[in-house]
């Protein structure tokens, strides 16, 4: 039996910044912001209930939103949120609710403010509302994206700042420590915007700055370890990415051989993948290692299935679970009548907080954008337990926490490779054939950024494979083949993205390649669309 008694989650440990999620794009961004500044913080939905939250956070950050807070069932926070004696923040949709709940002051505006603005600090002699702007000069340059404003300041609030467009750009209350500003200070947009959210969370809310991967280190190996228990096995799913690589190595340095590392051959990985993970994996990190070849069965699942990308996410996750089930019975079966060994009743996964994010769905200002195999995909009564060692933490940070470890950088700075592989990179049905297309591409475009010298700039990089023919001229005869899409992005949280912008000779080399090399395809195009409104797979 595992010891019950659990070291606390991070948000007990640590000074916590709650940020409520109204909807809008940049609401990760405040999170991303405040943990870049040492400060940790747990981004939820706004219509969370304050009774049910497990932990008193420092102090609430209210996000921006598309909604108009006077429209009939537009989001509200929790009344609770001014009952809790705690620091607010209110950006933009976030600064019109506060104004909402203090005399419902918010109409449509006459002019739309969007991009930038010159802000004027209004700062009237207080320690306590000049706190939000303190050290930080009088004109400032900041981001807007709003149609709605106040139309008068509440009552016992002051204005603590102004723009052409906006009397009310910044108040303040003038006894609590209530701050709605209507600029997005999250975003690289406005410059100033990070030190300002330095000034609530620290300044104003008390948070300390102690936020580090060491700390979290210690924290989670205890954790695990109480977890899992003096005997518990833990199965472990890895890919070879950095998450599962990061995932791995932290179960390992915390119960050692106890954890058994799976890597689930689908049929989906990429060109040799599973000889390099276990080259990696095995021999550099020593990582207990075994390969199992599904290729057949996945293949065989997903026979037939065209057009709908939920679907095969649904399918590839459930059968991973499936997998691991029979694995983990495997396992369980040959440690019977070992005094050393226990039940593996865990199974691990890399799962990461944009994925937890973009998996969860409320009623109001947010829709799930897709499924996650390691969040959403789940089978009903799974018969292990999940363990997610990452799932507070952003990309950047998993990258830290690898470094912290002791992995190489090679292994750190690979790029992500998703769980359902190449089955969400082929556009339409699976099979041996369009795997073979693909991979041969994927192949030759890696390679070539690896040799121009790019794979450290780019943050991901990949190729899909379009459901569509194109007539092309190969050795002075018509061909009937298919399209290939090339996709590089950039990004620090995988959040947003923007698409890298390659040299044309690059592109060309790439192309030219692909086309003379890949047999079956005769077009090769780039995927240039940033993240929103594209995902930065293509299923």
């Amino acid at each position: 039996m595992a010891d019950t008694t659990l070291p606390p989650p991070p948000h007990e440990t640590f000074d916590t910044i709650l940020v409520l999620d109204f909807g809008s794009q940049y609401t990760h961004l405040i999170t991303r912001r405040l943990r870049e500044l040492n400060i940790y913080s747990e981004m939820l939905p706004c219509t969370q209930k304050l009774a049910e939250l497990p932990f008193k956070p420092t102090g609430i950050i209210l996000s921006g939103g598309p909604y108009s807070v006077y429209e009939d069932g537009a989001p509200h926070v929790d009344p609770a949120v001014f009952e809790l004696g705690v620091p607010i923040l209110g950006i933009c949709y976030g600064l019109q609710e506060i104004a909402w709940h203090h005399g419902k002051n918010v109409l449509a505006g006459e002019k739309r403010e969007y991009g930038h603005a010159a802000l004027k600090i209004a700062r009237d002699g207080s320690d306590h509302t000049g706190a939000l702007f303190k050290d930080l000069p009088d004109d400032m340059e900041v981001w807007m994206s709003h149609g709605d404003k106040l139309s008068k300041l509440p009552d016992e609030f002051v204005t603590i700042a102004t723009t052409a467009n906006a009397p009310f750009a910044g108040i303040a209350h003038s006894a609590k420590k209530y701050y709605g500003i209507q600029f997005h200070p999250e975003v690289t947009h406005t410059p100033q915007g990070t030190a300002l959210i330095k000034n609530f969370a620290s300044s104003i809310c008390g948070a300390k700055q102690n936020w580090t991967m060491d700390k979290f280190v210690d924290q989670e190996i205890e954790r695990i370890r109480a977890l899992v228990g003096p005997k518990g096995q833990v199965i472990g799913a890895v890919s070879g990415g950095v998450d599962s690589t990061v995932a791995a190595k932290l179960m390992q340095e915390a119960i050692g051989d106890r954890f058994h590392a799976v890597l689930v051959d689908n049929g989906l990985l990429r060109l040799d993948e599973a000889k390099i993970v276990k080259e990696t994996l095995g021999k550099q990190l020593g990582v207990n290692l075994t390969v199992i070849d599904a290729s057949e069965r996945f293949l065989a699942k997903l026979k037939g299935v065209v057009d709908d990308p939920e679907r095969k996410r649904k399918i590839i996750g459930n059968l991973f679970i499936e997998i691991f089930q029979e694995k983990a019975r495997e396992l369980a079966d040959a440690a019977k009548g070992s005094a050393k060994e226990g039940e593996i009743e865990w199974l691990l996964q890399g799962t990461l907080y944009p994925d937890v994010i973009e998996s969860i769905s409320f009623k109001g200002p947010s829709a799930t954008i897709k499924t996650h195999h390691n969040v959403g995909g789940l089978l009903e009564g799974m018969h292990l337990k999940l363990i997610e060692p990452l799932r507070e933490l952003f990309k950047d940070e998993v990258r830290e926490l690898g470094t912290t470890l002791g992995i190489p950088d090679e292994l750190v700075w690979r790029h992500p490779f998703p769980g359902p592989g190449l089955g969400i990179r082929v556009l339409g049905e699976v099979t041996p054939e369009q795997l073979r297309i693909l991979r041969h591409a994927d192949s030759i475009f890696i390679e070539e950024i690896r040799k121009a010298g790019l794979y450290r700039k780019i943050s991901q990089a990949l190729v899909g494979l379009l459901p569509v023919r194109a007539v092309g001229v190969m050795g002075d005869k018509r061909v009937h083949d298919q399209v290939v899409a090339l996709r590089a992005v950039v990004t620090t949280d995988f959040m947003t993205a923007t698409a890298f912008e390659f040299e044309p000779s690059f592109l060309r080399t790439v192309s030219s390649r692909i086309v003379n090399e890949v047999d079956g395809v005769c077009r090769v195009f780039q995927d240039i669309t940033s993240k929103p409104p594209g995902t930065i797979e293509f299923e």
